[in-house]
């Protein structure tokens, strides 16, 4: 047992680092994007948005999930996700980099299923589906779809997984009637968006926006938030990260569903930046206290 837990806190530092890296790289790329005149590679501006994703949030939620389980395989999928990350980078050819980071997703879906064999609820639901919606979204990169095509899947994992650990770690029960299935109404809008947009990209983006829409309004309504932002300190911290969160969410989903199928210009910037750093980053920043001391 105790080499087992000296292998896990091994595993565990470099892949952290190796996350840290690619936020840096993620954020460096993306200034060089917008004009910044900085020292860069000639693709790193180019793969801000998958470094971004696909790396810095694939390695974090996939490491925050092995270690809060405790299993020493699971590591493997932050791992590969890492190794992959750090090839996609330096631009080992044979696309390397897409296909570990799609392994490291694999792993992240075995683990999934893993714990729902031992737990089955919803909020486990909801995360597997979140690792469901990155291996698609990874799988299609790896077959050289646009990164425009298959963003939306990249949205699910982060948008699926965030509503699935706020269900775990609020442990909030659902109000009765109506107002329960207006959550089901939104998730599942959501959710059919995301499958319809790997056939009709227009149509799947107002619906994921839909979904989007009505469920931020649900989690502004019923999530324990609201009531911890009555409270100081840490608490106090986290509510407001969180609402804000919910906020950019529904922000989002509205432009989602008026510029959905944009592939490029500043309206296609906006859909995703509302989303990947609005409502994600909020997210971070409002479970930080709570995941980072685990990582």
């Amino acid at each position: 047992m105790k080499e087992k837990l000296q292998i896990r806190t091994l595993l565990r530092f470099p892949v952290l680092a190796v996350g840290v890296l690619t936020l840096v790289l993620a954020l460096w790329g993306g200034l060089a994007r917008i004009g910044w005149e900085l020292p860069v590679t000639s693709a790193l501006p180019l793969q801000h948005g998958p470094l971004m994703i696909s790396g810095f949030l694939g390695i974090l939620i996939s490491l925050e999930r092995a270690i809060a389980l405790g299993w020493g395989w699971a590591f493997v999928g932050p791992l590969l996700t890492g190794i992959g990350t750090v090839s996609f980078v330096a631009g080992i050819p044979d696309r390397a980099g897409p296909l570990l980071m799609t392994l490291g997703s694999v792993g992240l879906v075995i683990t999934s299923l893993m714990v729902l064999r031992l737990q089955r609820n919803w909020p486990v639901v909801l995360i597997g589906l979140g690792a469901l919606a990155w291996l698609a979204g990874n799988s299609l990169w790896l077959l050289g779809w646009p990164i425009h095509c298959l963003v939306a899947l990249w949205l699910g994992f982060v948008v699926l997984t965030v509503l699935g650990e706020r269900l775990e770690l609020s442990r909030f029960t659902f109000p009765p009637g109506a107002r329960r299935w207006s959550f089901w109404a939104g998730l599942g809008c959501l959710i059919l968006g995301l499958i319809l947009s790997t056939l009709h990209m227009e149509a799947g983006f107002h619906l994921i926006g839909v979904g989007m829409v009505i469920v931020s309004l649900w989690l502004l309504r019923h999530d324990l938030a609201r009531h911890g932002i009555r409270q100081h300190g840490k608490s106090r911290f986290t509510s407001v990260c969180l609402l804000v969160g919910f906020v950019w969410l529904g922000i989002s989903g509205l432009l989602w569903v008026l510029s959905g199928g944009v592939a490029t210009g500043p309206r296609y910037d906006a859909v995703l930046h509302t989303a990947f750093l609005g409502f994600a980053f909020a997210m971070i920043f409002g479970h930080a206290p709570i995941v980072f001391p685990v990582l």
